[in-house]
């Protein structure tokens, strides 16, 4: 069975460094960007249709700062049709303030689309869930089925699991939701010796995301949003779990 590729393209919490930019990840096959941080930059080669569609986590600004380089992208490789997806009062306060006229005086060529009231969208025949997760200002986490290469409509899809800026969801129904996933992908901004700074910020600490993944069994799992200032070391307290985890770097592209 053909498998699919997610692509780091930033892979930094809170703010880049000498080599790592912030978060945003991408599935040139079915064209779906994962946060639009400062990686975005990186985008215009891997463009493999002639859509996109962002999905936004929240509106911090080192998710959402990147919007502001898609005049560029878009000139170095043009696509028909961009969607930027997020709840509603995200994108409010993304299209009142970071493109405010005193900021960003040129208005960008997406279609804004809010996910509320909707439990499933249609992302050019990757279906998207979504659900709320604990964090300051609140973000929510999404899970998305694609359709694998050159598969037929009985194959099951391939399924990856995208949860960052969050306090770790563990009670049963997320938990449940999470489930069974291909991939993976949460964030892990701080190792154990500081959870009381993971729980001060809304964050997730390294014992807390395995706690997680051993009750979700994904197929694999990939550690993301990676303090831009303390790098992240797993060292062997990954071995109870019963499929493989990295840590996720910039260039990174991860078969799921």
């Amino acid at each position: 069975m053909k498998t699919l590729e997610v692509h780091c393209l930033g892979t930094a919490g809170y703010h880049p460094n000498e080599s790592r930019h912030t978060s945003c990840y991408f599935l040139p096959k079915s064209g779906v960007l994962l946060d639009a941080g400062t990686g975005i930059f990186r985008l215009p080669k891997l463009i493999e249709t002639d859509h996109l569609d962002i999905l936004l986590s929240h509106a911090h600004l080192d998710h959402v700062v990147g919007l502001t380089f898609l005049l560029d992208i878009l000139h170095q490789r043009p696509v028909k049709d961009v969607r930027v997806w997020g709840q509603q009062d995200k994108l409010a306060a993304i299209r009142e303030h970071l493109f405010h006229e005193s900021l960003f005086p040129v208005a960008i060529p997406v279609t804004w689309k809010a996910i509320d009231g909707h439990s499933t969208c249609d992302l050019h025949g990757t279906e998207m869930t979504w659900r709320p997760q604990e964090h300051p200002g609140g973000s929510v986490a999404y899970r998305l089925n694609t359709p694998r290469p050159d598969s037929s409509p009985s194959d099951p899809p391939a399924t990856l699991v995208y949860a960052t800026d969050t306090l770790g969801e563990d009670d049963p129904e997320s938990l449940q939701w999470m489930s069974g996933a291909d991939l993976l992908m949460h964030e892990c901004n701080f190792d154990n010796q500081n959870q009381k700074w993971a729980e001060k910020t809304g964050h997730c600490y390294l014992r807390k995301v395995l706690d997680i993944a051993g009750q979700t069994k994904p197929r694999r799992l990939l550690l993301t949003h990676i303090n831009p200032i303390a790098e992240l070391d797993i060292a062997d307290e990954g071995q109870s779990l019963d499929c493989p985890i990295e840590i996720a770097t910039d260039g990174m592209s991860v078969a799921f």
